[in-house]
């Protein structure tokens, strides 16, 4: 048992011992260290102005990417190398990102341009990565200007991220090694008491004799979530249990039938998979959060936080994932879609934890699409969220899976839709009338500040269309306004 966190920071090891349970990682550099180059904005995740690299090894290589530190507890950077603006000159010589925001005017008032620049550095010790504006605005789609305008600050990124790295990070990178080694201990961290902790098991096996122990603890992976509650809904939660230190908790394995996703693998980490099993999935996985939010927000915490406005949980629903859950009692799996019972309650006995999921790989006669829509294109709660797997044998649409977000109180599969779909054909569009009209009386979808009932249900009808028509030979181009736009440019190409 371990009572501090450990961390690596400007080429030093820290050791932290009075950690607390909800203590963030922006309170701690600001107010703690006086570090107020990362500064505090939305507190949720969304503008970037607190964003701060993590060094981590991921399958042998050191990884630099970028993370919120306003929703991010100061106790997960354990074992990891910490990286703020404050860090990268040296000797009074900027790194080259920040040299190219300067030569560049990619700064004006300067309060956002930290969370620029430590977003850059970790484009700059990315590997293979093309260079290209478009990889350079997906990589600060979670960065918000209000002054400077985005042209100057991506030509900045241009002129700086796509060469070979030659800064302290890189010259030392050997040596960050070993001492990230040397911090990859498997001992439990517990630092508090009984009335209140902050811990991360090392083993399922401690976290389950733990959470039964403290059935009242907060679970936390990645924090994306949680971390709100916090930050904006100013809960309290003197029980924290991180899962982050659980080996293989984070495993994503592929295999011929399908893909599996522990608990703690984040959306940076399982994207590549996903994206084998549908394009469209991948798609939906690049539409999640930011950059910083896909690097710590986890599949397994968007599923069991049990949002009725998460992405993931249709898609997955629609795919027939399976979940696994387990406890000091045992383990068990269930279908995705029983998990849901209601609103803010899912199947999850006292005590019981997601370990991970299995979602199976489509067969040569399946066809999967999904559809999010959302007010902006990045960094936004979709409004509905729809996703649609059909077995067709022969043209005839012989089973389907359709699965929505946004339209009930928990992701749920359309029956009515499902059941009237049985025996539709591709090429004949009269025959998928009957479903949308089942829709009507599978939803009953309510009215909020990012929908109204009648948008949604209209909307609903209108996606399970459009994936019809798409399967049954609609150009993408001609009913996806991406896929037109990037057929456009093929042509002027």
């Amino acid at each position: 048992m371990r009572d501090t966190i450990r961390f690596l920071k400007a080429g030093e090891i820290i050791e932290l011992q009075n950690v607390g349970p909800t203590e963030t990682l922006l309170d701690y550099l600001r107010l703690t260290r006086r570090e107020t180059g990362t500064k505090e904005g939305c507190g949720e995740g969304d503008c970037g102005a607190c964003t701060v690299a993590i060094g981590r090894m991921i399958n042998g290589k050191l990884v630099y990417q970028p993370v919120n530190s306003c929703i991010l507890l100061l106790g997960m950077i354990d074992g990891a190398e910490l990286v703020t603006v404050e860090d990268l000159a040296q000797d009074d010589r900027l790194h080259p990102v920040q040299t190219a925001m300067v030569e560049l005017h990619g700064s004006q008032c300067g309060f956002c341009t930290p969370g620029f620049i430590m977003t850059l550095f970790t484009l700059y010790h990315a590997a293979d990565v093309e260079k290209s504006r478009k990889t350079v605005t997906e990589w600060l789609a979670g960065n918000l200007c209000r002054c400077t305008g985005y042209r100057p600050i991506v030509d900045a990124a241009l002129k700086a991220c796509f060469r070979a790295t030659d800064d302290a990070f890189s010259w030392r990178a050997n040596e960050t090694k070993e001492r990230l080694q040397f911090l990859a201990d498997s001992r439990d961290i517990f630092i508090g008491d009984d009335t209140g902790f902050f811990s991360a098991p090392s083993t399922l096996d401690g976290l389950a004799a733990l959470y039964g122990q403290h059935k009242d603890a907060t679970l936390i992976a990645g924090g994306t979530d949680v971390g709100l509650w916090i930050t904006k809904h100013l809960r309290e939660l003197p029980k924290m249990i991180w899962l982050g230190r659980i080996e293989g908790l984070d495993r994503v394995e592929e295999s011929a039938s399908g893909v599996l996703i522990g608990a703690t693998a984040t959306y940076a980490a399982t994207e590549n998979a996903v994206t084998q099993i549908s394009v469209d999935l991948g798609e939906l996985w690049k539409r999640i959060g930011s950059k910083q939010v896909r690097a710590s927000g986890t599949v397994g915490g968007n599923i069991a936080n049990g949002s009725p406005i998460g992405d993931t949980p249709p898609a997955l629903i629609a795919l027939g994932a399976t979940l696994e859950l387990q406890s000091s009692e045992g383990s068990r799996a269930l279908p995705l879609e029983d998990f849901y019972l209601e609103y803010g309650r899912q199947d999850r006995k006292q005590g019981e934890f997601v370990t991970g999921l299995f979602v199976p790989r489509l067969s040569s006669n399946q066809a999967f699409r999904c559809y999010k829509i959302s007010k902006r294109f990045d960094q936004d709660i979709s409004s509905v969220m729809g996703a649609f797997r059909f077995t067709i044998e022969d043209g005839v649409i012989v089973a389907s899976r359709i699965a929505y977000g946004g339209m009930a109180g928990t992701p749920m599969r359309a029956a009515g839709a499902e059941k009237s779909l049985a025996g539709a054909t591709l090429d004949d569009p009269s025959s998928w009338g009957t479903a949308m009209q089942a829709l009507l009386s599978d939803f009953d979808p309510l009215t909020d500040m990012r929908a109204s009932s009648d948008y949604r249900m209209e909307t609903a009808r209108a996606l399970l269309a459009k994936s019809l028509m798409e399967i049954s030979g609609t150009a993408p181009e001609d009913i996806r306004v991406l896929a037109r736009r990037e057929a456009d440019n093929d042509r002027a190409a």
